[in-house]
């Protein structure tokens, strides 16, 4: 096997372990959901869940480049220039999901849970232009880090125009609190959601320069053939 099968042979195998990552984190809020609201399509904890990032960015559109990159392991489709090619082709498909997934994320994390929200401020719509819309200045996750959350209106609100709360050192979050728990899972979903695009991007990309290497250089052949 040379370099560029063994490589392409990793790339697979972490692309695998991407994916799978990918999907529970993504069933992790869903799941929460049915087994304590006993609702499917009703989350009480965010909606960007229901954009899948995970199970169809992270997921369903990696498996044909990790299944390709695989099949060198074992001297398979990926054994000839051709395969290497096309398996360069198939990861523009797995960064094109993973950049979903790490949009997607970007804004939920913005956004901050449905608790977190004004009832005027529950647009879970995601676009580009929504994107667009999101300053530097407001992604600060003050949702997650001040000590509470809840809607403007109360006086104990910590002042929200700065990215760190003054208290936050002392402040250590509850689990057992309602409000915690549903900002804990969110943060938790969706920063491992924008970590698993991240690394599917530097693994898609890595697969696309190596593919082309094989497909410039060759590949081994196999054994029956050169005896």
């Amino acid at each position: 096997m040379t370099c560029c099968e063994g490589w392409t042979s990793c790339n697979g195998f972490g692309l695998l372990v991407l994916l799978l990552f990918g999907i529970v984190l993504n069933a992790v809020p869903l799941i929460v959901n049915l087994v304590e609201e006993d609702k499917l399509f009703e989350s009480p904890i965010s909606c960007f869940e229901w954009w899948f990032p995970g199970i169809v960015g992270a997921g369903v559109m990696v498996i044909p480049a990790t299944t390709m990159s695989l099949a060198a392991r074992k001297r398979g489709c990926c054994n000839n220039k051709t395969g290497m090619f096309l398996s360069s082709l198939l990861n523009v498909i797995t960064i094109i999901g993973a950049v979903y997934c790490m949009l997607v994320s970007i804004q939920a994390l913005a956004k901050g849970p449905l608790i977190c929200n004004t009832p005027g401020n529950t647009n879970c719509e995601f676009s580009l232009k929504n994107l667009s819309d999101i300053q530097p200045e407001s992604f600060n996750l003050h949702w997650f880090f001040n000590d509470t959350c809840v809607p403007p209106g109360n006086s104990n609100i910590p002042n929200t125009n700065n990215t760190w709360p003054s208290n936050w050192t002392a402040y250590s979050l509850d689990f057992s609190s309602e409000e915690d728990k549903r900002r804990i899972i969110h943060f938790a979903t969706f920063l491992g959601l924008l970590l698993v695009g991240i690394l599917e991007v530097l693994f898609g990309l890595s697969q696309i320069v190596i593919g082309f290497l094989g497909c410039l250089c060759g590949v081994s052949r196999r054994r029956s053939q050169i005896v």
